[in-house]
């Protein structure tokens, strides 16, 4: 039992351990009874996280979502034309700005030359549901994911209204070749923004990387890999499913001191003459 506990892949879905406490909740209660003075000084931190930053940050996130629906929706009724594209990039940038700031997020990213292009499908590592808002807060993608109801699916709507975003219905999901093909016409089409996909399938706490699902690479397209790497020492950024529902855990996220990240733009790949000959020969 003691092997299964400690076993790596377990590991990976439960919070990092600190060297040092960093005077959030999350961590063991016993470093606030150190002494007075520290017990002061998280008393403090506690009131300024929960008395004035979470109020701004949400009042800044809940603005920044119903721009984002009003003005998504006005360019959506517009023709399509190369003016609704530019504004619809400006309006997803924007609502993209709002919500990073309403984090916190202090983001740096590196080698802004390898960007990705709208040639290819964008893969990268995944920790949390903000990780699209991260990478889409340098340049716009099109998401691809199941069609959701309440808020979220009201979101979903009002994003493909004005930019080609890839939804699918729940039973639609399940058929790789719908997938495989909607996915195929997407990046066959050069004025369309890259796909941003997760091929982990799930939120890993960010020390380790799962192995990736083969479906993103089999469209025989470039494929531009990002690596994300959150510092957890300002806030944990990975988001436990089976612990915190998604709105317990932005409260969480809006509470912590802020979301430190670095993004790291690694070289594009393309699949060689030799393995696409070793596929096709597959049975």
């Amino acid at each position: 039992m003691e092997n299964v506990v400690d076993d790596d892949v377990t590991k990976r879905f439960s919070p990092q351990k600190l060297d040092s406490w960093n005077l959030l909740t999350r961590n063991n209660h016993n470093f606030c009874h150190i002494s007075l003075r520290l017990k002061v000084v998280w008393v403090l931190g506690l009131l300024l996280r929960y008395g004035v930053l979470l109020p701004l940050r949400v009042t800044l996130a809940i603005t920044g979502i119903c721009l984002f629906l009003v003005l998504s929706t006005l360019v959506g009724v517009l023709p399509n034309t190369r003016l609704r594209s530019c504004l619809s990039d400006k309006v997803h940038l924007m609502g993209c700005h709002i919500c990073v700031r309403s984090l916190s997020a202090i983001i740096t990213y590196h080698n802004r030359q390898n960007k990705p292009q709208n040639d290819g499908i964008c893969v990268a590592n995944h920790t949390t549901p903000i990780d699209g808002i991260i990478l889409a807060n340098d340049r716009c993608y099109s998401l691809v994911g199941q069609l959701h109801g309440g808020l979220l699916g009201m979101i979903q709507r009002a994003m493909v209204t004005s930019s080609p975003h890839i939804w699918f219905e729940r039973a639609e999901v399940k058929d790789r070749h719908l997938v495989a093909k909607r996915l195929i016409d997407h990046v066959a089409d050069k004025t369309k923004h890259p796909v941003l996909i997760f091929p982990e399938g799930t939120c890993i706490n960010n020390t380790s990387v799962m192995m990736f699902r083969k479906s993103s690479f089999e469209l025989g397209c470039t494929i531009y890999p990002v690596a994300i790497k959150y510092d957890p020492r300002f806030g944990d950024a990975f988001w436990n499913s089976s612990k915190f529902g998604l709105v317990r855990y932005l409260l969480r996220t809006m509470s912590s001191w802020a979301i430190v990240c670095s993004v790291w733009y690694l070289p594009p790949m393309n699949r060689k003459e030799d393995q696409k000959q070793f596929e096709a020969n597959l049975p």
